[in-house]
């Protein structure tokens, strides 16, 4: 069966192949033919790095992209300054110190892509 469709204010002339209706359990069991050439895995991804030293790991509590780094290793903070912007579904999100102390390792950079729970810096 031919079908003419007009979408966004172009027309499309569209052929309807109609065929047997196919059983519940045809359609469980029914799988695709495989592909032509196996696919190749991705490469992995490089581990983020590690804790090191003494302090408190400041990790991130959702999956994302460091869109800036306001701390650099050796800086100052107190509690509540802004230490990195983490954006995640489109929204920036502030990751805050929760207390004074010395960024002794910063482990992000812009760019980086995070998962939850993945080192940001650590606070000394």
């Amino acid at each position: 069966m031919k079908y003419e469709i007009a979408l966004n204010g172009r027309s499309y002339e569209v052929e309807v192949e109609v065929s047997r209706p196919m059983a519940m359990a045809e359609f469980a069991a029914y799988q695709p033919a495989a592909p032509a050439e196996p696919a190749v895995p991705a490469p992995a991804a490089p581990a983020a790095p590690a804790f090191t030293g003494d302090g408190e790991a400041i990790e991130a509590p959702m999956p994302g992209t460091i869109l800036k780094t306001l701390v650099s290793t050796g800086d100052t903070v107190k509690s509540g300054d802004v230490l990195v912007i983490l954006e995640a579904m489109k929204m920036e999100n502030e990751i805050m110190a929760p207390r004074a102390g010395r960024v002794t390792q910063l482990a992000v950079s812009k760019g980086s892509t995070v998962d939850t729970g993945d080192l940001l810096l650590v606070l000394a």
